[in-house]
């Protein structure tokens, strides 16, 4: 995987009109962002433990409309040690959802000119149809390496044999669509599969550690090498989480639990100072933390290029 350049636009792939990639480095680890499209979903589920005019006002604050949300898809390609892996794997397609700018993940990597047959591990943060969709793409499995691993947490393949949404608050049409990619994932998936109970060493400096919260079993993935660190956050952080980290997403299965997790990542990432990166921040979403009174702030990386 040769990641020179990939952060210009000077070699667009079909239908590529804006940056949809963007490579850093983590020591001697190579990092690819990648961009799976968006996703737009109602306002509301951004918050629904918050009053409705103070949601209301932070989305006006932020220059947002106050019914529909713009959710950005991330997934990050890491090398290490001799191997490839792919943390996350976008949403996919779905017919039962109108999804006209997001599921984008294979485009994207082929434009980047990463062949699926050389990524060696798949880390899940956890089993949402956003993240594991990617996967379920017609013709996905067949270009994939058959001893692929794919790494997550026990307890999210065991919470997914029975999922309990019980404390959500998704638009309709989300749950059944959740359950049949978990379904089908864990279907086509099962053999290839590497459950780790507390955290795992997936290459050099490259380990996914469970957190919970989100769901059980969600994971973050920390990355290592010299004296440069980096966090992919998956679904524990969202933007909204700075200003407001007590604030319940919709797609939360346990909402308390998520937010004591992201209290403790963010107030951890403002004492270490080291990158952050997290699916739903906007694209490219690398970023720094600071605490601000009782609350966060996030100070957007410099674009390089």
């Amino acid at each position: 995987m040769s990641l020179d350049n990939t952060s210009h636009p000077g070699r667009p792939g079909p239908d590529e009109l804006v940056p949809s990639r963007y490579a850093l480095r983590v020591g001697e680890i190579d990092v690819l962002v990648v961009s799976d499209g968006v996703l737009s979903l109602p306002g509301a589920m951004l918050a629904h433990n918050a009053d409705p005019a103070v949601r209301a006002a932070w989305l006006n604050d932020m220059f947002l409309p106050p019914d529909v949300l713009e959710w950005a898809l991330n997934v990050v390609v890491v090398r290490s040690g001799g191997r490839t892996v792919l943390i996350d794997a976008g949403i996919g397609v779905d017919p039962g959802l109108d999804l006209p700018r997001a599921g984008r993940l294979a485009l994207r990597l082929e434009a980047a000119g990463i062949d699926l047959a050389s990524v060696t591990d798949v880390v899940l943060t956890h089993m949402h149809m956003d993240h594991i969709g990617g996967l379920l793409v017609d013709g996905v499995k067949d270009r994939l390496r058959p001893d692929l691993r794919v790494h997550l947490a026990a307890a999210e393949v065991e919470f997914w044999a029975s999922p309990d949404f019980s404390r959500v608050s998704m638009p309709p049409g989300f749950p059944d669509a959740l359950r049949s990619a978990a379904k089908r994932f864990l279907d086509e998936y099962r053999s290839q599969l590497r459950p780790f109970e507390k955290e795992y060493e997936v290459a050099p400096g490259v380990v996914a550690c469970r957190t919970g919260g989100h769901t059980p079993g969600h994971s973050v993935v920390r990355l290592a090498s010299g004296g440069d660190r980096l966090t992919f956050a998956g679904d524990a952080v969202f933007a909204v989480g700075f200003d407001h980290p007590e604030w319940y997403n919709g797609f939360e299965h346990y909402p308390e639990e998520a937010a004591r997790v992201r209290v403790r990542l963010l107030r951890e990432l403002a004492a270490t100072g080291e990158p952050l990166v997290a699916t739903h921040l906007s694209f490219p979403s690398v970023c720094h933390v600071a605490v601000a009174g009782n609350v966060f702030r996030w100070g957007p990386a410099s674009w390089e290029y």
